[in-house]
């Protein structure tokens, strides 16, 4: 019989959440404890911490699954060195397409289906086609990053089409803007509720590891959505405070590479830009940090483009969250 899949971020965590219960009531029970038998009892947690390391590498051997990750069960004091952050960094800000989940390509799924929808509407229409979406093409170049309406009008302008703006009230599928756009909200909730929503591969346990520093962690996205995909990939707990399209609209945040959003999660967080790290994906991400006066800024490449992002300012730049506990454990 098949091996059922393990979820090693969950299962390190759960670890992780055991073993430090237990060696925060090892230090409370300091003083009705004699020295000796306080160094017992530590010892035995030492082994026990190293025996549950061991097991978990033998099942992840097993499974062919990802050994960094199981090798970080760890004790607290070690913590803020597995993250890789300045001494005195108080949190960090992290861009969820790219860095913790892989949305773009559920939004990008949503926009190519209501594109072809539309474009069958126009041939039927005018009995004239057009280049239909294309997910690498377009969706780099002509909507990531934007609002639904902007993106729709950038869209159909590159096609030369034109359509009435119509108005937020228009239902969903209407042939104006606000109607199409309305549509991909639509087709995207039924991709997320209908589809798996996965953080990427070292995203919870970054985000766990940071909560037990003492570090507190804010989300940015230009997405309305943004939460919905955070509880799907089981993130949200872990997550202090959000920086939605909504916030954007109701605070009046400009998008990136503004550091308008990125400034607004310090300040719902409460803590300077200089003691804070940012995590992006583009070129204008880090642009948004640089101009922030982010204490750290840490490109995520998603496609090769790490190159672009040291040359615009990123400090460092990675592939996954999990590269970063793989490079510490490896010194």
């Amino acid at each position: 019989m098949a091996s059922e899949p393990v979820d090693f971020d969950a299962l390190i965590g759960h670890w992780r959440a055991a073993l430090e219960s237990a060696n925060r009531a090892l230090r409370s029970a300091e003083g009705d404890l004699s020295s000796a038998e306080l160094r017992g009892r530590s010892r035995h947690l030492a082994e026990e911490r190293v025996a549950t390391v061991n097991l978990l590498d033998a099942v992840a051997r097993e499974r062919l699954a990802n050994r960094s990750l199981v090798r970080l069960v760890t004790a607290s004091w070690e913590v803020r060195r597995l993250l890789a952050l300045p001494s005195d960094t108080e949190a960090c800000v992290f861009n969820v397409d790219g860095v913790l989940v892989g949305s773009a390509a559920i939004h990008a799924a949503a926009w190519r289906q209501m594109f072809d929808e539309f474009e069958y509407w126009w041939i039927e229409r005018t009995g004239e086609a057009f280049p239909p979406f294309t997910v690498t093409v377009d969706y780099p170049r002509l909507i990531h990053g934007k609002s639904r309406t902007d993106a729709v009008r950038d869209f159909l302008s590159n096609r030369g089409i034109e359509l009435p703006e119509g108005s937020r009230d228009d239902p969903v599928g209407a042939r104006t803007v606000h109607g199409l756009a309305a549509r991909k909200e639509q087709l995207l909730l039924r991709h997320v509720r209908e589809g798996h929503v996965r953080a990427y591969e070292g995203a919870r346990l970054y985000l766990e590891l940071a909560h037990d520093a003492g570090i507190r962690s804010a989300v940015v996205s230009g997405s309305t959505n943004m939460r919905l995909l955070l509880d799907r990939a089981h993130l949200s707990p872990l997550v202090d405070d959000f920086v939605d399209g909504n916030t954007m609209a109701a605070e009046g945040l400009r998008r990136k590479p503004s550091p308008d959003a990125l400034l607004a999660a310090c300040r719902h967080l409460g803590v300077a830009p200089e003691r804070t790290a940012v995590f992006e994906t583009t070129r204008d991400g880090v642009v948004a940090g640089r101009a922030g006066h982010f204490e750290l800024v840490v490109g995520v490449e998603q496609d090769g483009d790490g190159r672009a992002l040291l040359a615009e300012g990123a400090d460092r730049v990675i592939s996954d969250l999990g590269d970063i506990f793989e490079q510490v454990v490896a010194l």
